[in-house]
């Protein structure tokens, strides 16, 4: 399948999904005819998650019902291979902070050697997100920490169940 510019794949382990995590997808789905929100499945860099890939899935399905354009799944290859098969022309990624841009300078150049018509697309987090991270967010909820605007409702009961908080 050739690529097609208004095929986005916005990929992610989103252990748990946040409110961060959203609002690129959102604004993602303003820029592209389709996202496909990648749920990673077996993440190499981060190791084990606390929620399986079909729980997070369902979270992003959830927290994104109301974007018509934009269809959730797992996946466990080269992102750029899906978005191959998917069509996709560019994946878009969130940036936080220089730590972000270093870990995706990397994978850009080595996603670029592997499928140079791919595009990596990044767009800066919002002001009030710059600082949210699902690392951070299950600290939180670990100690009782509040977490309740950080997260979609359910994925806020989901942490407090896990962790106890």
């Amino acid at each position: 399948m050739a690529p097609d510019n208004r095929i986005a794949i916005c990929p992610g382990t989103f252990d748990p999904v946040t409110n961060g995590h959203l609002d690129v997808i959102g604004r993602a789905s303003a820029m592209y005819d389709e996202v496909l929100v990648a749920v990673v499945s077996l993440p190499w860099r981060k190791g084990e998650t606390l929620f399986s890939a079909e729980e997070r899935v369902r979270f992003v399905q959830n927290a994104t019902s109301e974007l018509p354009n934009v269809t959730v799944e797992p996946f466990s290859a080269l992102v750029v291979e899906l978005a191959r098969r998917r069509g996709a022309m560019a994946i878009v990624k969130g940036l936080r902070a220089i730590s972000d841009f270093e870990y995706e300078l990397e994978m850009n150049q080595l996603n670029r050697r592997q499928a140079p018509e791919i595009e990596s697309v990044y767009l800066i987090a919002s002001a009030r997100y710059s600082f949210l991270s699902s690392s951070g967010v299950k600290e939180l909820a670990t100690f009782g920490g509040e977490i309740d605007d950080l997260v979609p409702h359910e994925v806020a009961r989901a942490l407090k169940e896990r962790l106890g908080g």
